[in-house]
């Protein structure tokens, strides 16, 4: 899926009720922290608009695959097309990464989320969106959701553990089918009400949260894993050049 798809989809009916889905259950935890420098890669643009408060810069990265647009449509731009194992960034300048129809669709998952724990800060926080191999969404193409790889909360755990993530949180989001007619666009909400209650694991999309870890070294002992637990920092800011080239 390119992104002349996904902007066709997110300009639909079922892509916007899909977009207020999800930016409900983002935005809570997005807005809560300090805005920082913030990294989208995929097709994360909407989420982006809706959830981030204030950032100090902000990237919108879209993989080579998928292809590029201008984004935003007015002012500096901020989008990028880039190769996902490997973003032209320094190291530790991000504070906050959102990859939605991203992790999905690489090639190499593991590859894709060591490079982004090397641009993320040390109290950095990633947040990933992926389909639900158990819910209806990952099983029909009518939405980005049906394309590429769905994951099981066990798949995203342990490939976020062998990137040394730690996760934070889990989230769930789109329980009602991925359908455009309007009597079931126009019951959306209540079914997301009644999903979220009484059936969490049936949702159609997986939301975590994932704290960066680190390695600390005593003199005389072995590496020991430390998770940094305080709020994302604000400093690390790109170098200039470092991304505008693109």
């Amino acid at each position: 899926m390119d992104i002349v798809d996904l902007r066709e989809f997110y300009g639909s009916r079922l892509g916007l009720a899909t977009r207020r889905s999800l930016a409900g259950r983002l935005r809570p935890r997005l807005s809560a922290l300090p805005g920082g420098t913030v990294m989208g890669l995929g097709y994360a643009m909407p989420y982006l608009a809706d959830c981030i408060v204030r950032p100090e810069a902000q990237l919108a990265f879209m993989m080579a695959r998928q292809g590029v647009f201008r984004w935003p449509e007015e002012g500096a731009v901020q989008s990028a097309l880039v190769d996902e194992c490997d973003l032209p960034l320094l190291e530790s300048v991000v504070d906050i990464a959102l990859v939605v129809h991203g992790l999905v669709l690489t090639d190499a998952p593991q590859e894709m989320l060591r490079e982004i724990w090397r641009v993320l800060a040390p109290q950095g926080r990633l947040f990933l969106v992926v389909p639900n191999r158990r819910g209806v969404w990952a099983r029909f193409d009518a939405s980005p959701f049906g394309h590429g790889q769905p994951f099981s909360r066990p798949q995203i755990s342990a490939l976020l553990k062998d990137s040394q993530f730690s996760v934070v949180s889990w989230s769930h989001a789109l329980y009602f089918p991925p359908s455009a007619r309007s009597a079931m666009l126009s019951a959306a909400p209540a079914i997301e009400g009644v999903g979220s209650r009484l059936m969490p694991a049936l949702s159609g999309v997986i939301i975590v949260e994932a704290a960066k870890q680190v390695y600390a070294v005593a003199a005389g002992k072995r590496l020991r894993r430390v998770q940094v637990r305080s709020r994302p920092a604000l400093a690390p800011v790109p170098a200039k050049g470092a991304w505008r080239h693109l």
